[in-house]
C-alpha cells in the first residue's frame, strides 16, 4: 500500500476513535488533508484511492497550479484554502477552489463576490478567527466574528458553513489547556454567531486542530481537522 494511503488510513480511524471517546457520531467529524509543498506525484495515490477527496493548500496559485495538473492526469480531487489571502489573489480562489477558510474581512468578500460573478461560481466559506491572540496569526478578533458574519449576508456568491482558527502552538504553549482553550473560545464564538437571527449563513463546521492537536480539538468540538505531516510525512524546508 502507498505509505500516504496507509498513514491517510491510520488517521481517519484516529479521527473516528477520538469522536467515539467524544461521543460524538460516527462520520461526523471531516479528516483535511493538507497537501501543501508536497507535489502532485507524493499526492496521487491518495486521489486514485479516494478519488473526490477534498485537499487543503496554503498557497493559492500552488494550489491552482496542482489542480490543473490533477485534471491533465485524470486524478479527481477538490480544493480548499487554508492559508492567508490577499485580495489581489482573489481572482485565483474564484476560478477553481470549492472552499475559502481564511476570510478575515469585508473587503476580502467584496473582491471575491466580484471575481465569483465572472466566473459564475459559488464559493464555501469560512470565517477565521484568531483565537490565540497571537499578532502573527491571522483571523479576525472573537468580537468581530459577529458583524462579519451579518455583512456576509450581501454577497450571494458566498456560502457561509462555518469557522476556522489556527490554536498556539502546542511548543508555544504552556500546557495543553492553553490549545484547548482557543478551541472554546471558537464554539463561543459559534454560539454567539448561531443566536443571532441576522446571521443568515451557517456556522455548522468548527475548523480547528492539526497532526499536533486534532484528538484535542476533536474532543472540544472539531467538525473538520486539517491534517499534513501525519499523513503525508515531514516537509523539508531547506
Amino acid at each position: 500500500m502507498d505509505g500516504v494511503v496507509k498513514r491517510y488510513e491510520e488517521v481517519t480511524e484516529r479521527v473516528a476513535e477520538a469522536s467515539r471517546k467524544a461521543g460524538r457520531e460516527p462520520g461526523s467529524v471531516r479528516l483535511l488533508p493538507v497537501a501543501k509543498t508536497w507535489p502532485v506525484d507524493h499526492i496521487s495515490g491518495l486521489l486514485r484511492h479516494e478519488p473526490g477527496l477534498m485537499l487543503a493548500e496554503n498557497k493559492v496559485q500552488e494550489a491552482e497550479a496542482k489542480a490543473t495538473e490533477c485534471v491533465e492526469q485524470g486524478l479527481d480531487a477538490r480544493w480548499s484554502i487554508v492559508g492567508h489571502l490577499q485580495r489581489n489573489k482573489a481572482k485565483f480562489v474564484a476560478r477553481f477552489a470549492d472552499e475559502l477558510q481564511t476570510l478575515d474581512s469585508v473587503a476580502l468578500a467584496r473582491e471575491l463576490q466580484k471575481r465569483l460573478d465572472t466566473e459564475d461560481r459559488t464559493l464555501d466559506v469560512m470565517i477565521q478567527v484568531n483565537t490565540s491572540g497571537e499578532e502573527q496569526k491571522f483571523g479576525v478578533e472573537p468580537d468581530a466574528a459577529l458583524t462579519l458574519a451579518r455583512e456576509l449576508a450581501a454577497f450571494d456568491r458566498l456560502r457561509l458553513t462555518g469557522l476556522m482558527t489556527v490554536a498556539i502552538a502546542g511548543d508555544r504553549a504552556q500546557d495543553q489547556s492553553e490549545v484547548a482553550a482557543c478551541f472554546d473560545r471558537l464554539v463561543d464564538v459559534q454560539q454567539r454567531l448561531r443566536d443571532d437571527d441576522t446571521v443568515t449563513g451557517c456556522v455548522d463546521d468548527l475548523s480547528m486542530g492539526m497532526s499536533g492537536d486534532f484528538e484535542l480539538a476533536i474532543a472540544h468540538g472539531a467538525t473538520t481537522v486539517r491534517v499534513g505531516t501525519a499523513i503525508f510525512g515531514a516537509r523539508d524546508y531547506t
